[in-house]
């Protein structure tokens, strides 16, 4: 069996390409595993600071394999919940990822593919990239990655593309919040390249607990407590190396420690 998925390491930058364009760059139980522990091996390397997300072929994602899911529902509702949990594993993977993220995306993406877009940081498409979570036309939901979907797009959207299935386009994604850029085909990685380099001339620690910090934020309900993290956060960023470091950039005007001349 040729290999699912290629990681490739230029400098701090790891780029994850999905490598099965015949079925669409589509889910199966090994890729979801050859990802999950790729992206595991990324969090663990201090030398990587950004993570581009990218697929071969004319798709990003199809989401599920169609020999994969009709394994599945021939498989018990117990072998079902693990599956699931295993995708689930994947998506929470990425999604806290300790590094910035971006996705590439080049062609359409459909269900776990737009999982995999909602989970990262940043994310770029073409114009002709189409986009659905048609789960609900097999009378399903996209359960799954529902929690990283409706942050995206915000639940009033989520509501109406999780019951009609409806598929929609690039300038559509884009309105709802699912893409955040939307370039010409062959701008695609000039785009791309521009926000990974912002991202390494950030603070690394900055930049990669960026995440955690909106996270926080949306997630608490007690203002008071919210106000004493935050500046119990700053404060510990003020007083760490790289804040320190930079600080002392800015006021001596130089480049800080962490950007290569």
């Amino acid at each position: 069996m040729p290999p699912s998925l290629e990681t490739r390491l230029e400098g701090a930058v790891a780029r994850l390409r999905l490598t099965r364009p015949a079925v669409h760059n589509a889910f199966d139980a090994g890729l979801i595993a050859d990802l999950t522990a790729a992206l595991q091996a990324i969090a663990a390397d201090p030398g990587v600071r950004v993570l581009v997300l990218e697929a071969e072929g004319a798709s990003f994602s199809a989401g599920a394999d169609l020999n994969w899911m009709r394994g599945m529902a021939a498989a018990s509702e117990a072998d079902n919940r693990e599956d699931s949990l295993a995708l689930a594993r994947l998506m929470r993977t990425l999604d806290t990822l300790p590094k910035p993220t971006i996705a590439r995306v080049q062609g359409a993406a459909f269900g776990g593919g737009v999982g995999l877009v909602a989970c990262c940081d940043i994310a770029i498409g073409v114009p002709a990239a189409t986009f659905g979570l048609t789960e609900s036309k097999l009378g399903l939901l996209p359960a799954v990655i529902s929690p990283y979907v409706i942050a995206a797009i915000g639940a009033r959207n989520a509501r109406r593309y999780f019951a009609t299935a409806e598929l929609f386009d690039a300038a559509e994604a884009l309105r709802i919040g699912l893409l955040h850029q939307v370039v010409a085909p062959d701008q695609l990685d000039a785009a791309v390249q521009r926000q990974v380099d912002l991202l390494l001339k950030a603070g690394p620690v900055a930049s990669a607990s960026a995440k955690t910090l909106v996270r926080d934020v949306v997630a608490h309900a007690d203002g008071a407590r919210h106000d004493a993290d935050n500046a119990a956060l700053i404060a510990r960023l003020r007083v760490s190396p790289e804040g320190q470091e930079g600080l002392s950039a800015f006021l001596d005007k130089r480049k800080p420690a962490w950007i290569a001349e």
